[in-house]
């Protein structure tokens, strides 16, 4: 049992002594980063896109199949996003450069139907919410 615990502190020395120094510099980094998250600020370490921007009256696009010819309409026309991203992204958006879109290939006939609106965002921002999430689709009456 002697032998075991002599070995256990002598065998491989330097390989413990590495890993003792290796673990006292990821302590100090990790601390030293928590320390100055705390001085800036939980924004200032953060990667998420900093300035919000809403877009107001923006078009729905209806998606329909190319040899589906029927009108469909929607209710209500235009929504309200609300997208984010790098402020000097977000200050030369246009509001062509987001699409919103709902897509209704494959269906024939329905009442009522809701369906949720598609955002596409150019790179470097995405969208946080768009009001009203879904829109009525008003199929053409059959006369």
């Amino acid at each position: 049992m002697m032998t075991f615990l002599r070995n256990l502190v002598t065998e491989d020395v330097w390989l413990k002594l590495f890993s003792f120094v290796l673990a006292v510099l990821t302590w100090f980094t990790v601390n030293s980063m928590a320390n100055q998250k705390e001085t800036l600020g939980i924004g200032a370490l953060s990667l998420a896109p900093r300035e919000q921007r809403v877009l107001a009256h923006l078009p729905v696009l209806v998606l329909s199949s190319a040899e589906d010819v029927r009108s469909f309409r929607v209710n209500p026309k235009e929504v309200e996003v609300t997208v984010q991203g790098d402020p000097k992204i977000i200050k030369d958006l246009q509001s062509r450069d987001v699409r919103v879109s709902v897509d209704i290939t494959g269906i024939q006939a329905a009442q009522d139907l809701r369906k949720r609106i598609e955002i596409a965002t150019p790179a470097g921002v995405s969208y946080v919410r768009v009001e009203p999430q879904e829109v009525q689709v008003i199929f053409p009456s059959k006369d």
